[in-house]
């Protein structure tokens, strides 16, 4: 009898060589979810250090993250290959699944942002809406002000929940090597934070406010930094494997991207500027800022794209 070879071998070009699941819309939604996490946990410490408000900026910062993360959702709403059954997230709630506690915690960041939005708001803001919308704004305006110490810690935990999340998303793909760290919740989370201060320090702020936040940015950076480094080194000492999914960023071909992008533009050229400007005592510039921002929407691009790369070469 003649034997018959059969192969079982996988030859989906959606997965061989490489995984072909996620475009531009997740790194967009990671990146503006994880700035408004930021938002969320900047505005909320900072107040709950007795420190409200004063420029138009801060004041309308969380009515301006419900605007991002409404951007952030509908990225993600183009990436489901099933847009029509997006409402069946909200059917129940699995515990063991990172998405379903993620679908849930973006359902809560609209009502923690608008009510701390309009408690954060001063008399002539205040005044217009009264004569804008009636008794309902007056209502509303004094249910944010009776209750501004539970909202501001509620937000505060949304804000990093959320941050964590966009991490976490992440590592609900174990295959995935390169996002399989617990140090990428924390990690973006600390980016979320930079990223949402580099933001502010675009606008006009009072000259306490934009002191405040950049001496924040700065501390989210250092800290991105050093999650930065647990996360490579990590990857890098464990075994075979991690060492070939950690090659894509030390040696493979998103390793100049990585480093020029997310590690000198992103972080190590805005930390020189910060200093500089401080021991120089010379004015801010919108320069730091900005390449922030590059960094942060860089290091979700790449790791998403490095991760989804399967053909990592393996080390000698």
């Amino acid at each position: 009898m003649q034997p018959v070879e059969i192969d079982f071998g996988r030859h989906n070009p959606g997965v061989d060589p490489q995984l072909h699941i996620w475009g531009w819309e997740i790194p967009a939604y990671l990146f503006l979810g994880g700035m408004v996490a930021g938002l969320m946990v900047l505005t909320a410490a900072v107040e709950l250090r007795g420190d409200r408000p004063r420029s138009w900026a801060m004041q309308l910062a969380p009515f301006g993250a419900l605007g991002l993360i409404s951007l952030g959702m509908g990225a993600l709403f183009l990436d489901l290959a099933h847009k029509l059954y997006v409402w069946r997230f909200y059917l129940a709630f699995r515990p063991a699944s990172p998405m379903s506690w993620g679908a849930w915690i973006l359902l809560l960041v609209y009502p923690a942002l608008a009510i701390q939005g309009l408690g954060g708001l001063d008399a002539t803001a205040r005044g217009w809406l009264t004569r804008t919308f009636g008794a309902r704004a007056g209502w509303a305006l004094g249910q944010a002000d009776e209750h501004r110490t539970p909202v501001l810690w509620a937000t505060l935990a949304v804000g990093v929940s959320l941050g964590v999340y966009t991490g976490l998303l992440l590592g609900t793909v174990p295959a995935r090597l390169l996002w399989n760290s617990a140090a990428l919740g924390p990690l973006f989370l600390a980016s979320g934070v930079s990223t949402a201060a580099a933001l502010l320090l675009l606008l006009p702020l009072t000259d306490d406010e934009r002191h405040r936040t950049a001496k924040l940015d700065v501390a989210a950076m250092l800290a991105e930094v050093v999650l930065l480094g647990i996360f490579l080194v990590g990857l890098a000492s464990g075994g075979t494997p991690q060492r070939s999914a950690a090659h894509a960023l030390l040696g493979g071909e998103y390793t100049a991207p990585f480093w020029a992008l997310v590690v000198l533009l992103g972080l190590a050229t805005p930390l020189a500027l910060n200093a500089a400007e401080s021991w120089l005592r010379r004015p801010a510039t919108r320069l730091a800022p900005l390449l922030v921002l590059i960094g942060g929407y860089s290091l979700r691009a790449i790791v998403v794209a490095a991760g989804q790369h399967s053909s990592f070469a393996l080390l000698p």
